[in-house]
């Protein structure tokens, strides 16, 4: 069953915990071990996540638990399904592009 993820930028760690049903200290474990999963930091030096990242945390959960899979089998079959680097600069546009439009349709609504 897919989880619906609300249509956000950025989440914080109570939000995604709450969204994938996961504590926080299983995502921040996660962080260490999926190469993959690279949440950014605010201001204030709290994580926040993606829905990329949420995504990713959803996989690795079902692989995990529905799939059995071992860490080390999860690691392998993410690296190729989302690559074994950091996330790519694609990604970050994408972002970029949204909160573009988020603030253009902001200042619109202000004028």
């Amino acid at each position: 069953m897919k989880k619906r993820i609300p249509d956000k930028l950025f989440y914080k760690i109570g939000e995604t915990s709450e969204i994938a049903g996961l504590p926080p200290h299983v995502l921040r474990f996660w962080e260490n071990e999926f190469k993959c999963l690279n949440p950014g930091k605010n201001r204030t030096g709290q994580r926040v996540y993606t829905r990329r990242d949420l995504e990713i945390i959803l996989r690795i959960k079902e692989l995990l638990y529905e799939e059995k899979y071992t860490i080390a089998g999860a690691q392998k079959r993410l690296a190729k399904e989302f690559g074994k680097g950091r996330k790519p600069a694609a990604d970050s546009k994408e972002v970029l592009i949204r909160v573009k439009k988020e603030l253009k349709n902001l200042l619109r609504e202000l004028s």
